[in-house]
């Protein structure tokens, strides 16, 4: 009870003092002065601007007259006419002190020719070597006889032709000269054939050569 009873009082003191705040703001209204503001008006004088005078204006100067030169006109001048010249007429008449006698013109020395250079000598030929067959490496044999031609006493000499190849090897081979029995040239051609043969050289390369190959028979 005592606590409601202080919330009235409460409420009660507040709006007493609500309404003497009121009033009391409405008697007590300030009175509004309007205080005219004063307005200065300074003159500024602006800094007057330096005229600078032109300079001077040059004189002309005056315009002297040329002088005319005067022509002077120059005397003619008078040209003798040329006299021609005589041609020169050589004297023949022999002077009494020059010597009698007939002279001979100088003899004209010959012209000297020019020396000739020597034409180059032609390249040697290149060095060439021939075929052997009689090397001792080679181990060729010696021919068979054929047993018949000793029989009936055939002998005689053979010359073979043989191309021989850069490996040393006989390629192919002819008769050339001919012992004149068959037997004979044919154990020739078959021997040749079999044989090695250092190969011919040209220039220090080996190449491909025909060589004679002579064989003879003969009985012992």
């Amino acid at each position: 009870m005592k606590r409601n009873l202080i919330i009235a009082l409460g409420v009660v003191f507040f709006h007493i003092a609500a309404l003497w705040a009121m009033q009391n703001g409405l008697r007590q209204r300030p009175v509004e002065q309007v205080v005219p503001a004063e307005i200065l008006v300074e003159f500024i004088e602006l800094p007057t601007p330096q005229v600078t005078p032109p300079p001077p204006t040059p004189k002309p100067k005056p315009i002297l007259p040329t002088p005319v030169k005067q022509q002077v006109a120059k005397a003619p001048v008078l040209r003798q006419p040329a006299v021609p010249e005589l041609p020169a007429v050589a004297d023949t008449t022999p002077s009494p002190q020059a010597p009698v006698g007939v002279l001979a013109p100088a003899p004209v020395a010959a012209p000297i020719a020019a020396p000739v250079a020597p034409a180059p000598a032609p390249p040697a030929p290149a060095r060439m070597a021939l075929p052997s067959s009689v090397a001792d490496y080679l181990h060729n044999p010696k021919p068979p006889y054929p047993g018949l031609s000793k029989r009936l006493g055939e002998q005689g000499k053979v010359v073979v032709r043989v191309l021989i190849g850069v490996d040393g090897t006989a390629q192919q081979a002819e008769i050339k000269q001919s012992s004149g029995f068959n037997r004979l040239d044919q154990a020739a051609l078959d021997t040749v054939l079999r044989w090695r043969y250092v190969p011919g050289k040209r220039a220090g390369v080996p190449e491909t050569m025909w060589f004679n190959v002579p064989i003879s028979f003969v009985l012992e």
